[in-house]
């Protein structure tokens, strides 16, 4: 069960260098074992809408969550400070914070290309690191 990070799900849209590799692992992973977090999905919808993409935002939402069987993670007000202390343990920001508590709440590998989780207890895997099976 994985946890995609924003950066994992805007390589795609936005079509970044590395978007075949995501969506391989998209087409190849079934969607029952792929997850957003909440504050990842805000994420999401506050990039796109800075580039005016107001219904490719939608059109994510309807064919990834709505018809798509992706699930949404969230946290709980008790979970703040687990935030807060993941963030001061392993100096990360916010939203870096926030996936790793999630992930190890809801026992999720996070995917993603950011490489502040490197430093974190779970880590993370790239999309390539996935389908390689390493």
């Amino acid at each position: 069960m994985y946890l995609l990070d924003t950066n994992i799900l805007l390589e795609l849209l936005l079509k970044r260098q590395r978007f075949e590799d995501v969506e391989k692992f998209m087409r190849q992973t079934p969607r029952e074992n792929l997850n957003i977090s909440d504050f990842a999905l805000f994420s999401l919808g506050i990039a796109l809408f800075r580039r005016k993409m107001h219904g490719i935002f939608s059109k994510v939402v309807e064919d990834l969550l709505i018809n798509g069987g992706l699930g949404i993670v969230r946290l709980d007000a008790e979970d703040i400070d687990k935030i807060s202390q993941i963030s001061m343990r392993f100096g990360l920001d916010y939203d870096d914070a926030y996936q790793c508590v999630a992930a190890e709440k809801h026992n999720l590998i996070i995917v993603s290309f950011d490489r502040h989780f490197d430093r974190t207890d779970r880590g993370r895997r790239t999309p390539e690191d996935i389908l390689q099976g390493s």
